[in-house]
Formats: structure tokens, C-alpha cells, sequence
């Protein structure tokens, strides 16, 4: 006669995604490889009658209950739950929490879902930065209506340690380069217009500037990227464009800190969409 294996069954409750208990029981788990077991995850667990549903689950299948919740509030009716029902259970947040409450010299903030908040945050700078690297010195233009902001500039007016300074906050960038004589992609021109920004610079740190870089890479400063007379038609080619696109603001960068223009530039777009002004900054 074949006898069906004892299965142990495990709830985790949480008011998060329950991703941070289901991990730790499973590190716990290696050392059971003999038992059957099987894991429930309850997440996103609001109120008493969520919970005790679960708990009361957890009765009747004879399981035992691991809890990650914020609320010490919550925390505590779980653990007089278990109690009354001889349910084994453990709290894998609480005991830390008290611990650093104590360390700290002051009580946790106990808000849920801070992890998930965080991990949110975390994945929206990364696909940032993808789409700023991506979208980086006009390589490509049919992306542009997925940017946050778009920075048009003449070359070494700062676009890309712009753009990536600002990826770094959450922030999609794309940056378009004005060359003279060459034609602006149109695709600036069908995006919403509140999106783009303006960069200037003085003809005189722009010389500075370009010559600095030629001689950093052994070339010769004597041609025209570096002449004041190329530099002056290509600022005088931007002010052309910016005035003739009066919704586009234009920043002067000329001897400004990267992180005091970006500062401003976010101050700015954010009031113009509608977003707050600390938005990831």
C-alpha cells in the first residue's frame, strides 16, 4: 500500500509582494530537502478580515504562517492569532525592525510597500539611462516622443553629461545636435513642444572649450571646429532656431555648474507638465 507523503504547507502573508518572506523561507528550506512542502504567498494584505481569512486557511490545512507587514499594529494581532489557534508562526520583519528602532534612537516609519517603492524607482533610472545612452547626440529620432526632455545644442554645449546626469535622476533624455548646414530632424517639431530645451554658450569658453579637446586627443586646433569664426555662425545658427521657436527655453551654460543647470532645467519641465519639482531629483 503506497502512503501519500505528510505535505507541509507554508502561508506567508505580507503587505508588500511577499517577495522579501518567500525568500528568506526558502533559504531557510535547503535545509529540508527531505520534506514536502508547499509555499502560499498572500500579498498586498490591507485589512483584518484579509489576514484572517488566510489565517484561518492556514488552520484548516495545519500549516504555519510567515509575516513580513510594517504595521506593528498588524504584527501583533498575527502573532495573538497564531497563538489562540496554535498556529506556528514567525515574524521575519518585526524582531528587525525593533532592533534598529532601538539602534536608532527613534520608531520606524511603518509604511508599506516602501520596497516595492524603492525597486520602482531603481527600474525607472535604469530604463532611463537606457533610453538617454540610446537616444544620445540625435543617433536616433524615432524615439523622441518617449522622452521626458530633449536638449538641442551646437556640439560641447554640454547635451550628453546633461543627459546623462539627468537619466541618472529618472529622467528620459534625448539630445539633438545642431549642425550647421545640416537639417533638423522634424521629428522635434511633431513632439510636445514643452519637452524641448534650448542650450548657449559665450563664443569665448566654447573656443576654450574645443580646443581643450582637440589637444586632449592630439589634433589640430588651427581648423574650423575651433575657429571663432565657425564657432560664431553656429551660435548664431542655434539663436536663429531658439528664436524662431519661441516655446523652447534656452539655458546659457557658459561657465555654470552641470548639476545647477540640470537643477533648472527639471524645476522647469516639471512645471510645465504639470509634475512636482522634486519629482527623482
Amino acid at each position: 500500500m503506497t502512503t501519500t507523503p505528510n505535505v507541509h504547507t507554508i502561508f506567508i502573508l505580507s503587505d508588500g509582494t511577499g517577495e522579501t518572506a518567500a525568500t528568506m523561507v526558502r533559504a531557510a528550506l535547503v535545509q529540508y530537502a527531505e520534506q514536502e512542502i508547499n509555499i502560499i504567498r498572500s500579498k498586498n494584505l490591507r485589512t483584518e478580515e484579509q489576514i484572517l481569512r488566510v489565517i484561518d486557511d492556514c488552520f484548516e490545512k495545519r500549516g504555519m504562517v510567515a509575516y513580513t507587514f510594517a504595521s506593528p499594529v498588524i504584527r501583533k494581532k498575527i502573532a495573538e492569532v497564531c497563538i489562540e489557534k496554535s498556529i506556528p508562526a514567525i515574524d521575519l520583519l518585526g524582531p528587525l525592525i525593533n532592533t534598529l528602532d532601538d539602534f536608532f534612537g527613534v520608531a520606524s516609519a511603518s509604511q508599506t510597500g516602501l520596497l516595492r517603492q524603492t525597486n520602482d524607482h531603481y527600474y525607472k533610472r535604469i530604463e532611463a539611462i537606457e533610453y538617454t545612452v540610446r537616444n544620445d547626440d540625435g543617433k536616433i529620432t524615432n524615439e523622441l516622443d518617449k522622452a521626458d526632455i530633449v536638449l538641442v545644442g551646437i556640439s560641447r554645449t554640454s547635451k550628453t553629461p546633461l543627459s546623462i546626469f539627468l537619466s541618472h535622476k529618472g529622467w528620459k533624455v534625448a539630445n539633438i545636435p545642431l549642425v550647421l548646414g545640416t537639417e533638423v530632424p522634424k521629428q522635434l517639431f511633431e513632439i510636445d513642444q514643452r519637452k524641448i530645451v534650448g542650450l548657449i554658450i559665450d563664443i569665448d569658453s566654447l573656443q576654450r572649450i574645443r580646443k581643450n579637446r582637440l589637444e586632449k586627443f592630439g589634433q589640430d586646433t588651427g581648423g574650423d571646429y575651433a575657429s571663432s569664426q565657425q564657432i560664431l555662425k553656429e551660435i548664431e545658427y542655434a539663436e536663429t532656431l531658439f528664436k524662431q521657436n519661441k516655446r523652447w527655453p534656452v539655458f546659457n551654460v557658459t561657465e555654470r555648474a552641470l548639476e545647477e543647470t540640470a537643477s533648472e532645467i527639471v524645476r522647469l519641465i516639471a512645471a510645465r507638465m504639470g509634475l512636482p519639482d522634486s519629482v527623482l531629483f
